[in-house]
């Protein structure tokens, strides 16, 4: 029997990302979660692409810890990775969780993507050691 994987069953598709979508990573440092890149590429198919992509995506993951910078630094991280999506696109912000070094509070993430014109939906334990807030991006329109 051949295992496949299907992104909706996945930590892909718990995140709301499916296949074929590229996903732009922000804040990438030797102490990000690496089974959950490696996870969440085998799952939509296609590698993560860095900071430096100059294409449109679909939706991008933003790795942040309170010594990355303060909530002005976050938002202009924030508006970056928007101005890359494309309509209907998300980010997730990835923090460590509470209690650990670097953790970064939800009113601070939630304060923001609000000044960076986008808005908090939901959160979750995204992978052992990080809390993932998602952020939906308003439609460009046509």
């Amino acid at each position: 029997m051949t295992a496949t994987t299907d992104p909706a069953a996945s930590g892909a598709g718990r995140l709301g990302f499916s296949a074929d979508q590229v996903i732009q990573e922000w804040g990438f440092d030797d102490d990000v979660d690496q089974d959950f890149r490696d996870q969440l590429s085998d799952d939509v198919g296609v590698e993560l692409v860095d900071e430096d992509y100059g294409d449109v995506t679909d939706s991008a993951i933003v790795w942040w810890r309170s010594d990355d910078g303060d909530s002005t630094d976050l938002e202009d991280l924030l508006v970056d990775a928007a101005s890359a999506l494309d309509d209907g696109g998300l980010i997730w912000v990835l923090v460590p969780k509470m209690g650990t070094r670097g953790h970064v509070p939800a009113a601070e993430i939630g304060e923001a993507a609000q000044t960076a014109g986008l808005q908090p939906t939901t959160s979750l334990s995204a992978a052992p050691g990080w809390l993932g807030v998602r952020l939906a991006a308003p439609g460009r329109g046509k």
